[in-house]
């Protein structure tokens, strides 16, 4: 019978087996957060893993005669009442032998394969139901083909793995402006983790449109809002502005064709430096030529009224006609302050509006003149 290197736990408790995969670890550790009683084993008589559970085992290959009878030995021995496993092979045995070898116990998740591919086809799906219902939007920019399904399947799996908040209406909505584009720069203010980041940056080698700079303190005392329910304060406390970078350049850095670059500093500081210098430098995406006229400016930074009005006014001048100016979270449970800058802005200047609406939270803009007659960089 196995010997069961037991550290602690009781009752039914789920074997994880192969314990030294990578999804296996995943489930270990949510399963030690939430209380479940674990038991990890392997096939292998020295599994580094072995030491990361509470309670250890040894099982031979599925492949051997003897596993059938030792795994009945352990679910016995181990009172164990379901199986995880992450293995395709084993996963599938398991499947079609259970019922006879452990009447009762029972796979605790789906088909390997059928999880990692999930998203997979999610994303295909994703994109022949987006090309099969164009989103019309009114333009003064004639459109650019639209993407071929796989691209576009492509660039929403791979946002979807990004962590952050870009909802699918707002997603697609900059995949049609930026067929309806002008060339130039892409300027994004507030990238944090890179997700929309990464969206605009692929956009901008599809359709042909320019270079991204990504503009963020990546401070925790930038975070600040002042929101009136402090919720979001609280939130943005817990979190790590160093950690958030890391995670930007590790997003972007795979993606990056001499196109994408970031200062980090506040949003007004980037606009000077935007005016005077052509040039961005950063040790991991090396240095970046600008164009200096904004195609696209997304504004997601502090969502305070004072912080989103400034960042509007110190961006908004580089936008020729034809340019877009998009104001995420315009609608925004926790606060109004880009609403307001959105508004004001608009009412300030409708007479060189050419388009505007709002689609999933947030406000599309559309230029048909610039602000000042002119671009702001010589």
């Amino acid at each position: 019978m196995n010997h069961v290197d037991q550290k602690s736990g009781g009752g039914k408790s789920v074997l994880i087996f192969p314990g030294g995969m990578p999804r296996s670890l995943e489930y270990l550790e949510n399963s030690l957060r939430d209380g479940r009683s674990v038991i990890g084993a392997s096939s292998l008589v020295h599994d580094v893993s072995r030491e990361k559970y509470p309670a250890w085992l040894f099982l031979p290959f599925v492949t051997e005669p003897e596993f059938g009878e030792a795994l009945k030995q352990a679910i016995s021995q181990a009172d164990i009442g379901g199986i995880y496993s992450p293995n395709p092979v084993i996963w599938d045995y398991l499947n079609r032998s259970l019922k006879e070898l452990a009447p009762g116990v029972a796979l605790v998740n789906a088909s390997p394969v059928s999880v990692e591919l999930s998203g997979y086809r999610a994303a295909l799906g994703q994109a022949r139901g987006w090309l099969d219902s164009p989103l019309e939007l009114a333009s003064n920019v004639a459109a650019k083909p639209v993407m071929p399904a796989m691209e576009m399947a492509a660039l929403f799996r791979h946002a979807d793995i990004i962590p952050g908040m870009c909802d699918h209406e707002k997603f697609r909505v900059l995949c049609e402006i930026a067929r309806r584009s002008p060339a130039g720069d892409i300027v994004e203010i507030g990238s944090w983790w890179g997700k929309s980041a990464f969206i605009l940056a692929r956009l901008a080698r599809c359709y042909g449109i320019g270079k991204l700079l990504c503009v963020d303190p990546w401070s925790n005392a930038h975070l600040v809002q002042n929101d009136g329910t402090s919720m979001v304060d609280k939130v943005s406390a817990q979190v790590d502005a160093e950690e958030a970078l890391a995670i930007f350049e590790m997003n972007l850095l795979p993606y990056n064709a001499n196109h994408v670059n970031y200062l980090r500093m506040p949003s007004t500081d980037g606009a000077r430096h935007y005016q005077s210098w052509g040039d961005v430098t950063t040790a991991s995406f090396g240095t970046t030529r600008y164009d200096g006229r904004i195609a696209i400016l997304h504004i997601d930074g502090n969502h305070s009224y004072a912080a989103a009005k400034a960042d509007i006014a110190a961006w908004s001048c580089f936008v020729p006609a034809g340019g877009w100016i998009v104001v995420d979270d315009y609608i925004w449970p926790y606060g109004d302050g880009p609403q307001r800058a959105g508004d004001e802005f608009m009412a300030e200047h409708q007479n060189r509006i050419d388009a505007a609406f709002v689609m999933g939270s947030a406000l599309f803009l559309q230029l048909s003149a610039p602000l000042a007659g002119k671009l702001a960089r010589a």
